[in-house]
């Protein structure tokens, strides 16, 4: 008999590099993706959910539930959209057909709980946007942490320069409120900072590799980053496109492995100042023990250098991917102006946010 493939919920905000690592995911073998979640962040839940129906239509994965998540953080101060980098859509201003169909009726935060009870101790995380449904779900299930495996985060920086600002990274600091809230609950968590990522891109030898495949995912993951790597070039000396989330869901997957990867303690800076949303990481002191490394409250696994050419083998693997037939893609040189509309409306998360409103503000860490 077969081994039992892991089940994967997803949760992201389906930009570029979002659709890269859900690619790899979907070529993978030995996992289940069983469902992906949005959330506010590259762009609107709404408009992340589209981005990512329409990119599992392309591989013919219609059978894999997508549902809208968090509008707004958790802290309260909404951070909406990367059109300098992601294009207006998200996606490199690359229009998929509009989605045969549309996200489940449960929010993102809903499909988690509901997941982790479906594959108690079994369900892992991958989070490559903001934290906020991962936050709300703790806040409305105390017992997700008992049911879920593992969560590996892409986010924060322990000694390179961040994205979002001179300190912060971009995912941590949309949100972190809920990125603090996720490190104090007490379930394995694995944090793959840019310490680990930046040194990983493409560049235009992958995008004309994915550009010549016949699949429709690989063409429009290529559309996508040629829109990306123009915008790198205008920003840097170079046109290379750093692969954050993608390394997250192949580390995730144990495709990757790490070099380095202490468990530290990590506290987010809630500061009103310049560094606010920066990750701060300190040695742990002695072990609890039964306790599995990085399961303590406010501590994680952080991988700070990876083993091997990481975007040789994500290439690789999107490669195999196989396509479905009858869905076409318009590359970003042939749009028009205008951008594809969202339809979808993000269902309330209420119930956390009363309930959140309700608990007493943390210690201090």
């Amino acid at each position: 008999m077969a081994p039992r493939r892991r089940p994967i919920y997803l949760d992201c905000d389906t930009g570029i590099d979002d659709a890269v690592a859900l690619s790899f995911l979907l070529a993978t073998a030995g996992i289940r993706l069983v469902g992906v979640g949005t959330v506010n962040g590259c762009v609107n839940p709404a408009v992340a959910a589209a981005n990512t129906l329409s990119l599992l239509a392309t591989a013919g994965r219609d059978d894999i539930p997508v549902a809208v998540g968090a509008w707004e953080p958790v802290s309260g101060i909404s951070r909406r959209g990367a059109a300098h980098m992601h294009g207006r859509n998200g996606i490199g201003d690359v229009l998929l057909p509009r989605p045969r169909r549309r996200p489940v009726d449960d929010s993102a935060t809903e499909l988690l709980i509901r997941l982790a009870h479906e594959y108690p101790g079994e369900l892992e995380i991958i989070a490559v946007g903001p934290l906020t449904n991962l936050a709300e779900a703790l806040c409305l299930d105390p017992e997700l942490p008992r049911l879920v495996r593992r969560v590996t985060i892409m986010g924060g920086s322990a000694f390179a320069p961040g994205n979002a600002g001179k300190y912060a990274e971009g995912n941590i600091a949309a949100d972190p409120t809920a990125a603090a809230d996720v490190f104090a609950a007490s379930w394995p968590v694995t944090l793959i900072p840019l310490d680990a990522t930046a040194p990983h891109t493409f560049d235009e030898t992958h995008r004309r590799a994915l550009a010549a495949s016949s699949g429709l995912t690989q063409q429009a993951l290529a559309a996508m980053l040629g829109t990306c790597l123009t915008q790198c070039g205008k920003q840097s000396s170079t046109r290379r496109f750093a692969l954050h989330n993608s390394l997250a869901a192949a580390f995730a997957t144990g495709a990757l492995e790490a070099e380095r990867a202490p468990t530290l303690r990590v506290r987010v800076d809630m500061s009103a100042g310049p560094r606010h949303g920066q990750t701060h990481f300190a040695k742990v002191e002695g072990a609890t023990a039964g306790v599995p490394a990085g399961q303590n409250p406010h501590e994680a696994r952080v991988v700070l250098t990876l083993r091997r050419n990481s975007a040789a083998l994500l290439l690789e693997s999107i490669l195999t991917l196989a396509p479905a037939p009858a869905f076409g893609v318009v590359p970003a040189s042939r749009l028009a102006p205008a951008l594809a509309s969202a339809a979808a409306s993000a269902p309330a998360n209420a119930r956390a946010r009363a309930r959140r409103q309700a608990e007493p503000a943390p210690a201090p860490v």
